[in-house]
């Protein structure tokens, strides 16, 4: 498949799904299931996208130093460090840990 056509079939299908978002009556988004659904379900897919980032590798399931980075972050969130300390004390141990591991 030529990548163009791929490119195009990405373009008319994220169109057609925000066409779709549009043409939902408005009645049907201030329901409480509905509401309580929109705000739960983002950080859902964060933490599913984050889980499968750091416990797989291909069609395996691995505990590597990705998983101690996100349990570091963890942990710095529990101390209630800032955002970008966070971030910081994630890429400090995952990186320690595989130059050390090699």
């Amino acid at each position: 498949m030529n990548v163009w056509i791929a490119i195009g079939l990405t373009v008319l299908g994220c169109y057609a799904v925000k066409l779709a978002g549009l043409l939902v009556p408005a009645g049907a988004l201030e329901r409480p299931a509905v509401r309580r659904l929109s705000a739960l379900l983002p950080v859902a897919l964060l933490a599913a996208l984050t889980a499968q980032q750091t416990f797989s590798t291909g069609h395996e399931l691995v505990l590597d130093a990705r998983a101690a980075g996100l349990a570091a972050a963890a942990v710095a969130l529990l101390l209630r460090a800032p955002f970008l300390v966070v971030v910081g004390v994630a890429v400090l141990v995952t990186a320690g840990l595989r130059a050390v591991t090699g």
